[in-house]
């Protein structure tokens, strides 16, 4: 180790935040159990400390408190998981036996959103103006972390039309939503993800993604 202040975590802290990012699950099966006000909070508030490009902070959260909103929310990811379901052909009727969202079981559900007016922000945005989302992806994955840490299952929902959906939700012009996200107390946490125990996908290996100096060449050696 250099010489000078560690600015190290002690070791029981380090392996805490690897567990957690390790476990972290996109859930899907939830219990009705309401969420506690102040945890919502600081999962929120987890939310809001995640990093943004020039700090433009392009997140906004809407928390669906009407159980008729909740259904037409649900109507809407519906119709696109039929959609999708079509789209897939000979995967058809194995993705429809899948489980994809808990809306109506879930403690609670918020809609996540990129603000209006974003074409102003040109800070790290000119040549790569879909870093709002990856900010905005960036806050999720802060909640999704905290949520699991916390012992709450979290599902991101993105069968939805965007248009549709903005127009329920009344969005101003400009503002984009992404994600319907299902917040709650679980029965369990899968001990994989869901579409690896469900023989959907299997993990990629590490060492078949990560490249030296150049993207290689298929067949070619990058020596």
């Amino acid at each position: 180790m250099s010489e000078g202040v560690s600015h190290r975590y002690p070791q029981a802290q380090i392996d805490a935040v690897y567990r957690v990012i390790r476990e972290r699950r996109d859930m899907r099966h939830f219990l009705p159990d309401p969420v506690a006000p102040d945890l919502l909070e600081r999962l929120l508030q987890a939310a809001h400390h995640g990093p943004s490009v020039g700090f433009m902070q392009p997140w906004r959260f809407i928390r669906i408190r009407s159980q008729a909103l909740r259904q037409q929310i649900h109507t809407l990811v519906e119709q696109e998981r039929i959609a999708t379901a079509r789209a897939l052909d000979q995967r058809e009727d194995e993705f429809m036996r899948l489980k994809v969202e808990g809306i109506r079981e879930c403690g609670e559900v918020l809609v996540a959103a990129l603000m209006d007016q974003r074409e102003t922000h040109i800070f790290g945005r000119r040549t790569l103006p879909q870093m709002d989302l990856a900010s905005l992806s960036c806050a999720l994955q802060n909640m999704w972390l905290a949520a699991r840490a916390e012992g709450l299952g979290m599902g991101w929902v993105s069968l939805f039309e965007p248009a549709a959906l903005a127009q329920l939700l009344h969005l101003p012009e400009g503002a984009e939503p992404v994600a319907v996200l299902c917040l709650g107390h679980v029965p369990a946490f899968y001990d994989k993800p869901m579409l690896e125990q469900e023989q959907w996908a299997t993990r990629q290996r590490l060492e078949d993604l990560v490249f030296e100096d150049r993207w290689p060449v298929q067949g070619a050696s990058q020596a």
